[in-house]
């Protein structure tokens, strides 16, 4: 059971849904630690000087902010817990948006909230009402002393508070120099168009966030689990020279890229369901049609492979 973050309310209006606020989300990742190898001690955090290299006592580090390029601002522990936002321990509601107005540039961290002391009926009025309109509820909330600002979105039958970058923190496009949103300044044609669309038609899945694993975790704890029953916790192996990217053909073709493309992600989904009855089929270009068998044979056992393991495998 995850461990309860606070206790407070989701406040909108003149009402109030008592809530209690749990992470949403748990680390996976590969724990690595620094050892000395000639011991397999730990190694330990130090405070250094950057400029002289030597190491600093704690009574005499200050923090401070950097108002321009090495020059700043010293501010002492009790200027800072003054400046901190009054923990008010309630998510209070701004306004009501639709959904897919908020970017996910701006989605940050989730947490789900559950129902306090006799608040199911409330909590389940909020949640149906947001289902039924299609709404998001933008609010502030006070988190570890940090104002954050949240979105208050019902997710099935649970309210989930997902913290939101603030404007300031998501980089302008301005600084980014991409091509101009016109086929015709692009110099993408209609053909190329209407492949890639059917491309991303023969792609397109049911969203299924279980099928989809960390391989490069999986393959580290398999690791420590064969070295650990070897015996071998202590010793350092010379691995294996990391394989080199392997570089591939040089297509100039944009549309020849895109028939290929289209023909792999066909046989793929011949090998998912081969009941399909050919008439359903969406048309292909003769070039698809007629490409070898070897290889159209070869598209369709690589669906047996799932997407994140051809990825790593090529």
């Amino acid at each position: 059971m995850a461990h309860m973050i606070w206790r407070g309310a989701i406040s909108f209006g003149l009402v109030h849904v008592p809530v209690l606020l749990y992470p949403a989300t748990q680390s996976e990742k590969v724990g690595f630690h620094r050892l000395d190898r000639r011991s397999i001690d730990p190694i330990g955090y130090r405070q250094i000087n950057k400029r002289t290299g030597k190491e600093v006592s704690r009574e005499n580090i200050v923090r401070g902010v950097e108002y321009e390029k090495d020059h700043y601002v010293v501010l002492s522990d009790a200027e800072i817990h003054a400046a901190n936002p009054e923990s008010t321990q309630t998510v209070d509601i701004l306004a009501f948006v639709d959904a897919p107005d908020v970017s996910f540039l701006y989605l940050d961290t989730p947490y789900y909230l559950a129902p306090d002391r006799k608040g199911e009926k409330v909590y389940a009025l909020l949640r149906e009402a947001l289902k039924a309109s299609g709404k998001i509820g933008i609010a502030n909330v006070v988190l570890h002393n940090k104002q954050h600002l949240a979105a208050l979105i019902a997710v099935g039958p649970v309210l989930a508070l997902n913290t939101l970058r603030w404007a300031d923190e998501v980089r302008g496009l301005d600084e980014l120099k991409l091509p101009p949103e016109s086929d015709r300044k692009t110099g993408v044609t209609a053909r190329e168009l209407e492949m890639a669309k059917k491309l991303i038609a023969d792609m397109s899945d049911a969203w299924n966030p279980a099928q989809y694993h960390d391989t490069f975790r999986d393959d580290i704890m398999a690791l420590v689990k064969r070295k650990v029953r070897a015996g071998k916790t202590e010793e350092v192996e010379q691995g294996e020279e990391p394989r080199k990217p392997r570089r591939s053909a040089k297509i100039l073709d944009l549309s020849d890229l895109l028939k290929r493309s289209l023909g792999r992600s066909r046989g793929r989904a011949t090998g998912r369901s081969s009941g399909t009855d050919e008439s359903d089929a969406p048309d292909e270009s003769p070039a698809v049609r007629t490409r070898p068998a070897k290889r159209k044979s070869r598209a369709a056992g690589a669906s047996k492979e799932t997407p994140h393991r051809r990825r790593r495998a090529a």
